[in-house]
């Protein structure tokens, strides 16, 4: 596959509009042969109609001078429409297909990524790029055949004064290239600085609880305020460089258009140039001076856009490191819920030094469920890692079903697996939505039914709209417990072979724990079960209980015999009821 560029995304982006911009482009053409349409009536009317005192012909070259107009701005409302249309469209597909690429990244990326910056290329930066299709391209393109046409008008008129004018490009040029580049470094800066600020909101009002709750605002103002300056004193020598562009321009080519009036003032006084072709000369110009002044002020757009569009193609460029195989394998069919790891070794890529999973070999038969129990760090959360193939393992296989997960397509492998979370993930959506996550097509019925069996139908039908109440961002409007049961409900509705509970329940009191547990039995029937527990007494219903440490295992057994075992199961079992 060939590397992504900038060109080949745009051109990827442009493809299916192609009628949409051979439309705009024919626009532009007739938009910007009116213009020069206009010079050529100007002449005509100062040398046919004032000059020559003939009042038919002033009548008829003013109106079709109006005629040309009236095309002109036709022409410019089919550029206009079409071209803001192109950027508006192109904008929205391309927000798609870098959300889609996010989607395909595994966890690992955004772990060690920061949200707020992919949120600002989602946004901002896409939004830079909507600016320049949707406007800064097609001024840049009407300006330049303004200008290629202007010049060709100049030389019909008078080729003395058009070399003067030729002579001046490379005073105006010089500068262009010179602060243009400058441009574009700072504006590459300057959407870090944003992305950065993103990343600054983003940790704060997630964790704002955590904010109050310890008095941190007044130093998160003047943090926040540090970072904004950041910000303004790149947008600042931006805006300087920007600035100092367009002046220069200004001067040079205003400057160069006194001088031409000078000498051609000379020419007509001398007979050499009549009125009218000085006026279309100066008007020629005037065009021409406008459209390299307005093509200097759209090379900062560019080079900021460009700057942006960077960020974005180093996004999409980003390869996901769990993908499926060319030929994917297929799992059995009825599914089983037989799971294996056999000599497993792991190290997270953050840390290649510390072994988070060493020589691990565990089975777990269909219908069967084990407990991981052990210290922080032993390597449970690990196991659920790799079994949901967030990441491969360096050393050794994980089966399910008997099929190697690194022949899966990931997506069908999770298709076998529902994931209960110790934190509760909630959406801003309503209860049956959040509910529906796992299987979007379930009826409002088989809703009703899942959160009964996870008993969280009796809080949700006093909830002001029922299953139609939004549960605010993160499920804020929840308690712990509730949440939990909503959790439950939603892999009650996947109805999947193997379940995954980690740390289910915590985080709860005892009188919520009483009933989400409850909810997890009839949850776990006939299914293959991992549990994650620190609180032990949460695992003694399971089949076996699998002790881990510093990612081995060093006991499994049933409750009774671990504890007379006296190993590291009884002492985590002593410290705990002691507790």
């Amino acid at each position: 596959m060939p590397p992504l560029t900038i060109q080949s995304i745009l051109r990827e982006l442009l493809q299916p509009y192609r009628s949409r911009i051979l439309v705009a482009a024919l626009a532009l053409v007739v938009a910007a042969s009116a213009m020069l349409g206009v010079g050529q009536a100007l002449r005509a009317v100062i040398d046919k109609g004032f000059a020559a005192g003939d009042a038919a012909w002033l009548d008829r070259t003013l109106l079709a001078m109006f005629g040309v107009i009236a095309l002109l701005a036709l022409a410019t409302w089919f550029r206009f429409y079409n071209v803001s249309w192109l950027g508006e469209r192109v904008t929205a597909d391309l927000r798609r297909r870098v959300f889609a690429h996010l989607l395909t990244l595994p966890p690992s990326w955004f772990e060690a990524g920061r949200t707020g910056d992919v949120i600002s290329r989602l946004t901002s930066d896409t939004t830079q790029l909507e600016n320049v299709i949707g406007s800064s391209v097609s001024i840049a393109l009407r300006n330049a055949l303004l200008l290629i046409g202007g010049l060709a008008m100049l030389v019909t008129t008078s080729l003395k004064l058009t070399l003067l004018v030729i002579a001046g490009v490379p005073l105006v040029v010089a500068p262009i290239v010179l602060f243009g580049r400058r441009v574009r470094a700072l504006a590459r800066q300057s959407q870090d600085r944003v992305a950065d600020l993103g990343n600054r909101i983003d940790e704060t009002i997630h964790e704002i609880r955590i904010v109050q709750a310890y008095g941190h605002e007044d130093f998160d103002r003047v943090d926040f305020a540090k970072r904004v300056e950041r910000g303004f004193a790149v947008a600042q020598r931006r805006i300087a460089a920007r600035s100092a562009l367009i002046v220069a321009v200004m001067v040079l080519v205003f400057g160069a258009i006194a001088f031409i009036l000078w000498v051609g003032g000379h020419d007509v006084l001398a007979g050499r140039l009549s009125p009218g072709q000085l006026s279309a000369f100066v008007f020629y110009a005037a065009i021409v001076a406008g459209s390299v002044g307005a093509l200097s002020e759209v090379w900062g757009d560019l080079q900021r856009a460009r700057g942006a569009t960077e960020r974005l193609v180093e996004l999409l460029a980003t390869a996901p490191d769990i993908a499926a195989p060319a030929a994917p394998a297929h799992l059995p069919e009825p599914p089983q819920g037989r799971i294996a790891f056999k000599a497993v070794d792991f190290r997270y890529p953050s840390r290649p030094d510390t072994p988070a999973l060493e020589a691990f070999s565990l089975e777990i038969a269909p219908g069967e469920s084990v407990a991981l129990v052990g210290p922080s760090g032993a390597g449970k959360t690990t196991v659920f890692q790799l079994l949901l193939r967030f990441y491969d393992p360096q050393n050794g296989q994980v089966f399910v079903d008997g099929v190697d997960l690194r022949t899966l397509d990931p997506a069908s492998l999770r298709a076998r697996l529902a994931l209960v979370s110790q934190e509760a993930v909630i959406f801003a959506a309503s209860v049956a939505e959040n509910v529906r996550y796992a299987r979007p097509e379930a009826t409002l019925d088989e809703v009703r039914a899942a959160c009964a069996a996870a008993f969280a139908d009796e809080f949700i039908e006093r909830l002001p709209q029922g299953y139609d109440t939004d549960l605010g961002e993160r499920g804020v409007k929840l308690s712990g417990g509730q949440r939990q049961r909503i959790a439950i409900a939603r892999a009650i509705l996947a109805d999947r072979p193997i379940l995954l509970l980690d740390e289910a329940t915590s985080a709860l009191d005892a009188e919520s724990e009483r009933v989400v547990q409850a909810a997890l039995e009839h949850l776990m029937n006939g299914r293959s079960t991992l549990v994650i527990a620190h609180r032990l007494a949460t695992v003694q219903r399971a089949n076996r209980i699998v002790v881990m440490e510093r990612g081995k295992i060093v006991e499994a057994g049933m409750h009774g015999d671990l504890i007379a075992a006296d190993g590291l199961y009884a002492r985590l079992a002593r410290l705990q009821f002691s507790a």
